[in-house]
């Protein structure tokens, strides 16, 4: 003979089997109400409406919260408590970029222009019939965020190391895909810690564009600036020169040592990059720029034109040596920003094709916003009091001629080939 209960579990089976989804929805929902009563009850040592000496405190009606799951969006009671507050564990709200990038999936599904890909993720996340109310209202939750973290003032300067780059993104517009470029700057302020500064999103990353953002951080507060590092871009050149009047500029080594060993044959480049890397090994400003004019002799005879490139450059790829030498390693190249830049196409390489540029915005912002937050608590990148011995508005000496008494009274440095 079939126990009732059988009788109940072969009839949740069934269902289960037949895709009956509003069965589903409708067990999980009671099912979820019970044991948020059951916690509460715990919780405050005390079933409904008992009366017993453990208990610590009352209920006081209840919440509505819309919880969306893969049977579909749940209407649940969250019990609430005259002292104290109540939320269950599975409610646990999610991190700023996993909702951004939640409410972007959503809203490519539901403007019809997502891809295959989005569509899987929609499933697996229980979204299938989210509306497009609801999906106004999440993003407007969260573009107020990312719009209040995007305007705060700067007011933790002097921001004395500033790194600047940009990434682009594949954005729908006017019924085509189109790459747009998304700016991001980032600092180390007076207390030593990294802030991400500020992001916006353009057309194209000319010149026009780059200043407009960096005027924008600077009617916000950003002041105080010696030493900006970027490539070599020549738009986001000219606004630097524009918007930091006096402040030294720092080619990145990393993007210059590509563009160096673009000019010699493929089976020398190991040995390049080796003799350009010792440039940055020495341990003086002197040792550098002295190690710097042998590397440019070494190669002239067989790379006349990465010789060339390299001493043309002296001054962008030598400007760190005019700060404290415990900040090179951090300041002579983009690695920071690139790093960070990594963390951010992790997140939006799983939209593909944002629906817009807002979107784009509200995902890479909430990315942006988390990490900002964690660095302002986390180790500092710099020691503050180090931070001291900046110059103002430093400018490193690359004139280091040949056959003086200051490169005579320093001892040749071998180069490790």
């Amino acid at each position: 003979m079939t126990t009732p209960t059988m009788d109940v579990l072969d009839i949740i089976r069934n269902r289960i089997e037949d895709g009956d989804l509003d069965f589903l929805r409708a067990s999980l929902q009671r099912l979820l109400q019970d044991v948020m009563h059951a916690d509460v009850s715990r919780q405050i040592g005390a079933d409904l409406h008992a009366h017993t000496p453990e208990r610590t405190a009352y209920r006081n009606g209840y919440r509505p919260r819309r919880w969306d799951t893969r049977v579909g969006t749940l209407d649940l009671r969250i019990p609430k408590l005259r002292q104290g507050s109540y939320l269950p564990a599975f409610l646990e709200p999610r991190r700023r970029s996993e909702q951004a990038l939640l409410a972007v999936i959503q809203q490519a599904y539901v403007e019809g222009v997502s891809t295959r890909r989005v569509e899987d993720l929609v499933q697996a996340l229980g979204c299938d019939g989210i509306s497009k109310s609801e999906v106004s209202r999440i993003c407007a939750a969260l573009d107020t965020q990312v719009q209040a973290f995007r305007e705060r003032p700067l007011d933790q300067g002097p921001y004395p190391y500033v790194w600047l780059d940009a990434l682009t993104q594949k954005v729908r517009e006017g019924g085509r895909v189109v790459n747009v470029a998304v700016v991001v700057a980032t600092a180390v302020n007076g207390q030593g810690r990294r802030e991400v500064l500020g992001l916006d999103c353009g057309a194209s990353e000319d010149g026009a564009f780059w200043l407009s953002f960096l005027r924008a951080l600077a009617a916000r507060g950003l002041a105080g600036v010696e030493l900006v590092v970027s490539d070599a871009h020549q738009g986001l050149r000219d606004a630097i020169a524009a918007a930091f009047t006096g402040a030294a500029w720092q080619r990145c080594r990393t993007h210059f040592a590509r563009n160096l060993l673009a000019r010699v044959p493929k089976s020398a480049q190991p040995f390049v990059a080796t003799l350009v890397r010792s440039i940055f090994d020495q341990p003086s400003a002197e040792h550098v720029h002295l190690q710097h004019a042998r590397v440019v002799e070494q190669l002239a005879p067989r790379f006349p034109d990465a010789a060339r490139l390299l001493a043309d450059a002296a001054a962008e790829v030598l400007a760190f040596t005019g700060f404290p030498q415990p900040h090179w390693r951090q300041i002579r190249s983009n690695n920071p920003q690139e790093r960070l830049n990594m963390e951010i196409r992790r997140r939006t390489d799983v939209v593909g094709i944002f629906p817009n540029r807002a979107a784009a915005l509200r995902l890479v912002g909430a990315v942006l916003a988390e990490q900002h937050d964690e660095w302002l608590v986390g180790r500092r990148y710099l020691a503050e009091e180090s931070l001291r011995l900046i110059p103002a508005h430093a400018a490193p000496d690359t004139t280091h001629p040949q056959g003086t008494e200051q490169e005579e009274s320093l001892e040749p440095l071998p180069v490790a080939v």
